[in-house]
């Protein structure tokens, strides 16, 4: 006979009576053992961090991970299902060094590599009690007291077996790449990581001049909303199918030369200014301007401070001639290439170091971090008589989604793996995976 359901069921009760239950009768555990001798589904959980508390993205996957493996055990298969913990990384580490007040690698390297560890592996598991509680109050069944973490040595071994497969054949090679860069946790983002935290930010808008050296009183015009790569300009870049004009300022007696399509982000009125030339971009291709500071001038040898054409350059934005500081943005580093004003085995023109602030390369701001320095270049700018017009704008503007500080963009030198000759093996392999 069934009972009656009751009108008022204390729901929080009845999950502490389950739960309760689980426990004394070690369902999960029976329910391996009595499933031991079918065939394997291996499930590894996660892995998530092991620095903070569960939040709903975990809790929401946790579910469906739940389902996925529940269903598996009742279609007639034994599954292992481990916790995992991933124990590397900025999230344990910017952790410490918030705790310790540790501001760059010279802080780390004074107090000495061992300790740095040593102070990182003991927070790791400082919230592992308080996981499992919560996963457990989830429903889920998964064990915890056979996890995994990748501290372990012998994960870590694994990795380094990996890399060496890889290096033995020839796919591993040493190059630099322009990546989102957190100047507070001295560490390169992921794309992903770089678009969680976006904010509408107020940023310096200037439009800065250089001179042809054909005829320095004709100058090409380009917009930055960063000033603070200025310095490392190496190359200025246009759009060789859009229509340019060379034009005169009527307010000022300069001949400037910039897209026709935007003219607009100049000029309110068409008297301010008269049009003496129209040319298609192209046309400006391969010619010399004057650099506008002499850190490294050394880099003309290679052709630097030279227009170059792509059709990147779009007629939505600036003024149609782009700044190339090819360590500080990827589009920059790229055209810099195609036209070997960089190579790969070039050393990088990038004098800004892990924390933010300019090399002694810099000589005039040294020491400055970039984001400080943007007034004083754009004042030594104007004292050179470089500058034509400095204002404000607010755009939405990449943060670091750990230190809530601004993000840069900037050239890393890292390790990466070729993986351009085998992309047809790998999606031939993808075709083999049951999805």
């Amino acid at each position: 006979m069934l009972q009656q359901v009751p009108e008022n069921i204390n729901f929080p009760a009845e999950e502490e009576k389950i739960l309760e239950f689980w426990t004394e009768f070690n369902c999960f555990q029976e329910c391996l053992k009595q499933s031991k001798h079918k065939p394997k589904f291996t499930f590894y959980d996660g892995p998530p961090f092991a620095t903070g508390l569960p939040h709903y993205g975990h809790i929401l996957a946790g579910t469906i991970k739940d389902i996925v493996t529940r269903y598996a055990h009742q279609s007639g298969f034994h599954v292992d299902r481990r916790f995992g913990w991933d124990c590397h990384g900025l999230p344990v580490e910017y952790e410490i060094d918030k705790t310790l007040g540790i501001r760059g690698p010279e802080d780390v390297a004074k107090m000495g590599i061992t300790e740095y560890n040593n102070q990182c592996r003991a927070i790791v598991m400082r919230y592992s009690a308080e996981w499992k509680s919560t996963v457990s109050r989830l429903g889920r069944w998964i064990d915890f007291d056979n996890d995994y973490k990748t501290l372990y040595p012998q994960f870590m071994e694994s990795v380094w077996w990996v890399f060496k497969q890889l290096y033995d054949k020839g796919l591993v090679y040493r190059g630099v790449k322009v990546m989102p860069f957190s100047t507070a946790c001295n560490t390169p983002l992921s794309n992903f990581e770089s678009h969680q935290n976006y904010k509408d930010v107020q940023d310096p808008s200037v439009f800065v001049t250089f001179p042809l050296e054909e005829d320095e009183t004709v100058s090409l015009v380009a917009w930055t909303t960063t000033p603070w790569t200025l310095p490392s300009n190496l190359a200025v870049c246009v759009n060789p199918e859009m229509q340019y004009v060379k034009i005169k300022d009527v307010a000022r007696g300069r001949l400037l030369i910039l897209m026709e399509a935007r003219l607009s982000a100049l000029y309110k009125l068409e008297s301010d200014y008269e049009i003496l030339e129209r040319f298609p971009g192209a046309y400006l291709k391969g010619k010399k301007y004057r650099p506008l500071f002499d850190y490294f001038l050394k880099c003309k040898e290679n052709g630097a401070f030279t227009v170059l054409v792509d059709n990147y350059v779009k007629e939505e934005e600036g003024t149609g001639v782009v700044h190339q500081a090819p360590y500080f943005g990827a589009e920059d580093y790229r055209v810099c290439m195609d036209f070997n004003i960089i190579r790969k085995d070039s050393l990088p023109v990038c004098p800004v170091d892990a924390s933010g602030c300019f090399t002694t390369e810099v000589t005039d701001f040294a020491g400055q971090y970039v984001k400080d320095a943007d007034k004083s270049i754009i004042r030594t700018l104007k004292e050179q008589g470089r500058l034509l017009v400095a204002t404000t704008f607010t755009h939405s503007y990449p943060f670091c989604w750990r230190s809530d500080t601004p993000l840069i963009y900037k050239a890393v030198p890292s390790w990466f793996v070729r993986v351009e000759n085998m992309v047809d093996q790998l999606l031939r392999n993808n075709d083999l995976c049951y999805w």
